[in-house]
């Protein structure tokens, strides 16, 4: 199974429509936010994926987190509070903002781990249990936005450079 994966998109719209329409090329069969959208209508601007949306909230999130849930509700989208467990075709997926928040247990009862919050890429395989984060999605740092895919079955991660 192929899985997008963005998040520290802070409310960078452009961005958010660009990763939309890669995501919809690639067609993963749903796309992971490691938070911080931050307001309810760059949530919104994530409608135009083909696909379902599914992310934690991050700590910009916080303050218009009623907002989002509302605007969540909208289209094809969930978002929870960290960390949040997936089971998808017997892997085992924790997404996460907050790094700081991994620890042994999550380690050893994961398949992938996805995390945003410092907009560094990672991808490092610990016990077996591949930590990802596709890097900076806000623009922030130009030049530098990357999203990420996670191939399940091969468990590898890549970016998509834009």
């Amino acid at each position: 199974m192929l899985i997008g994966v963005t998040g520290d998109t802070h409310n960078n719209l452009k961005n958010i429509s660009k990763i939309c329409d890669l995501f919809n090329h690639v067609d993963p069969s749903f796309v992971i936010h490691t938070g911080d959208v931050t307001l309810p209508k760059s949530l919104a601007a994530f409608s135009k994926l083909k696909m379902p949306l599914i992310g934690v909230f991050g700590n910009n999130d916080e303050f218009e987190k009623k907002g989002l849930i509302e605007e969540a509700k909208k289209f094809d989208c969930n978002f929870f509070d960290e960390p949040h467990k997936l089971d998808i075709n017997e892997k085992k997926i924790i997404v996460v903002h907050h790094p700081e928040l991994i620890n042994e247990e999550m380690i050893l009862n994961a398949d992938f781990i996805l995390h945003g919050h410092t907009h560094r890429y990672r991808s490092e395989l610990i016990k077996n249990t591949l930590v990802f984060n596709p890097g900076e999605c806000a623009g922030i740092l130009k030049g530098k936005n990357n999203i990420g895919l996670l191939d399940t079955e091969k468990k590898i991660s890549e970016v998509i450079h834009f």
